[in-house]
Parts: structure tokens; sequence; C-alpha cells
């Protein structure tokens, strides 16, 4: 009898201790992502109410499906590849889970040498890389006025690097939105509120694929 009462006792113990470490793991789980996206005025939320930019949406419509994250808003209006590169280690804080990098339409606009892009954004995915931080890179499309073979140079930039550097990619940051006058500001080609919000319901399948899986390694 007095045995039976002994093993009672230790299993209620040891099922009050498992609770317990389910609980810490819960708790565990629960935190939240703290996430940053690198970019240019797209992100920065250019000609917005700040609660309009694509990071404060994106982080409001990954909080609808029950995915915390703390969201930190890095985008710089006229920034290119290679600023964000140098303003990398100060954009994205020590303690960072995850990057999304939106960078590229700028070095677009202006031309600049696809080569030169593709270096500033491989140093900044391979540096994130080695600071333990998981990268998706959106994918940004040449405009056509400086020619076909330009815009086969630059658009070849994204896909390449993804499968180069094994990074997850959001083939076009402005995919249904770019060169939609009803959805985009006065300059068209800065995305209205509207737009941003479309810009944020097409990527987020793609961004709950990234975060689930940064998920499951820090379980």
């Amino acid at each position: 009898m007095h045995i039976l009462v002994l093993l009672m006792g230790l299993m209620t113990a040891a099922s009050a201790q498992m609770s317990e470490q389910g609980k810490g793991q819960a708790k565990a789980s629960a935190k939240p992502i703290k996430m940053v996206v690198l970019g240019d005025s797209l992100s920065a939320g250019y000609g917005l109410p700040a609660d309009a930019a694509f990071p404060v949406r994106l982080q409001k419509a990954l909080e609808a499906k029950g995915i915390k994250v703390e969201m930190t808003n890095a985008g710089v209006s006229g920034d290119t590849a290679s600023g964000g590169r140098e303003r990398l280690d100060w954009s994205v804080a020590d303690g960072t889970d995850a990057v999304i990098v939106e960078l590229g339409a700028n070095d677009a606009l202006r031309g600049i040498d696809p080569a030169v892009t593709r270096a500033a954004l491989s140093d900044i995915i391979t540096k994130l890389q080695a600071r333990k931080i998981a990268v998706l890179l959106c994918g940004m499309l040449a405009p056509p006025n400086y020619g076909s073979e330009y815009a086969a140079k630059f658009n070849a930039i994204y896909p390449d690097l993804s499968k180069s550097l094994g990074v997850p990619l959001y083939p076009f940051f402005l995919d249904g939105v770019a060169a939609n006058p009803k959805i985009n500001q006065a300059d068209g080609m800065h995305p209205t509120a509207e737009g941003v919000d479309i810009v944020v319901k097409n990527i987020l399948p793609t961004v709950e694929a990234f975060l689930g899986a940064l998920s499951g390694q820090r379980s």
C-alpha cells in the first residue's frame, strides 16, 4: 500500500514537472520573432502615414495569423543596394532573427551596373548569414527604358542569388501593384496605402513559410 502511494506521488510530481517544462517551451515558442525590413522608399512608406508603411501593415497581417513579430522598419528613401550594405551593421541590431531585404529599385531607376547591385546584395546576404540571421530576398524588375540587355542582367540578380546563397525569394516585390495608376501615388512608382495592402496580401504566404521554417529551426 505504501509503495503504491509512493509511486502515485512520484508520478504526480513527474507530471507536474513535465507540465511546467511544457509551459516553458510554449512561452519560448511564443517569443516574438525580431524582424527587420531593410529597404528603400517602398518599405519606408514614402508619401504615406507611418501606419500605412509596408513593415507596419505586414506585422498586422502576421499578427492576424497568430504570428508574433517585433518589426523594425529600416527603409530609407532613395537607398540603393550599396547604401543598404553600408548601413547594414547599424540598421540590423544584434538579436535580430530575420531580415526581409527589399533593395534594388533605385539601382534599376538609375541604371547602375547590375554587377554592382549584385555584389552589394550578395554582401548583405552573406553578412547576415554569418550572423545567423535568416534572410528573405525580395526581387525587383528593371524598367524598360534601359533596354532589354540591361533588364536581363538586372532581373537575373535575384533568382541567381537566391539559388547560389540558399535564401528564399519573393520574385517581384511590386507584383500586382506596379504600373497600376489606381493603386500608385502620383509619381507612378510608390504604392498608395491600398497598394501597400495588396503587396502585403501577395507576399504574406511567402513570409509565413519563411517564418515557419525559421520557427522550426529555433525550436
